[in-house]
């Protein structure tokens, strides 16, 4: 949604601005210039990037219109789901887990948090690491280490769509200038022409660079940016999985487990210990 209001504010400001001073919109019009541009920025992106990088990065620029995933709500289900997790080890034992981890979209632990499909890498990284827990005796810290591993991998994936879109966006002033130099080009061959007839075929070439300058730093610095939080979002949703696991993992009752969980939230979305308590008593009056 504010994805969509910026880019009607970005397009508002510049058409309004261009209305004020009476300028001519037929003349921003220009299809060969929005083709050297747009078409060389391809070109360019298809020649630098591997096909996964490249199906992952448009992937990623089509999920800016969504919602994001962090929220208050987001990360009380999420520890309402590890606290499902911890009782049940607590109570009937570390064996008792194993269906639930091996098939997730069967166990009542794990379906409703993935009922929502953007939750999945979630699940995983969280079923990966207890298959781990149960099945090998190894010590807390070769634990944490293989789930920073885990996480470090997740954001280096997750880093190329934006750092391939900023690159772009770098590029795009420069596309602009080459388009601009062959439409100048073209008005060299116009020398002869009537004054009006030049300063027409000037103007339509400046256009690239107008382009050029406005997709850059009004959309697709803006885009490649969009992308960085979602991504630094979607690790922090994994750290504080992290956190919440190696407690338990360490020795810790799931309550104190929870609460470090809980204090690894970023403030803005932190639900209370209030909270928290309330939402899996809910939960457990429900029959959670």
């Amino acid at each position: 949604m504010f994805a969509i209001i910026g880019i009607v504010m970005v397009l508002g400001a510049v058409a309004g601005g261009y209305m004020m001073e009476h300028g001519n919109f037929a003349v921003l019009f220009q299809p060969a210039e929005l083709v050297i541009i747009f078409g060389a920025s391809l070109g360019s992106m298809t020649l630098a990037c591997p096909k996964d990088v490249l199906i992952g990065t448009f992937k990623s620029v089509g999920k800016i219109l969504g919602g994001t995933l962090s929220s208050k709500v987001f990360y009380t289900d999420m520890l309402m789901m590890l606290s499902m997790l911890f009782m049940k080890i607590r109570r009937e034992g570390l064996v008792t887990i194993e269906k639930d981890i091996e098939q997730p979209d069967q166990s009542n632990i794990f379906s409703g948090f993935l009922s929502n499909k953007a939750h999945g890498y979630l699940v995983v990284f969280i079923c990966d690491t207890m298959r781990i827990f149960s099945t090998i005796n190894i010590e807390a810290h070769e634990f944490e280490n293989i789930m920073d591993a885990d996480i470090e991998v997740f954001a280096t994936d997750k880093g190329h769509a934006y750092h391939q879109i900023t690159r772009q966006g770098d590029a795009m002033p420069g596309l602009g200038i080459v388009a601009a130099v062959l439409g100048v080009v073209l008005t060299m061959g116009k020398i002869s022409e009537p004054p009006e007839v030049l300063g027409h075929s000037i103007g339509s070439a400046l256009v690239g660079t107008f382009l050029g300058i406005l997709m850059a730093y009004g959309f697709v610095g803006p885009i490649a940016q969009n992308l960085e939080y979602r991504a630094k979002e979607a690790e922090e949703a994994l750290f504080v999985l992290k956190t919440a696991l190696l407690a338990f993992v360490g020795g810790n009752p799931p309550q104190v487990a929870l609460e470090a969980g809980r204090r690894a939230i970023p403030t803005h979305y932190r639900p209370t210990f209030q909270e928290l308590e309330e939402a899996i008593k809910a939960s457990k009056a429900k029959g959670g």
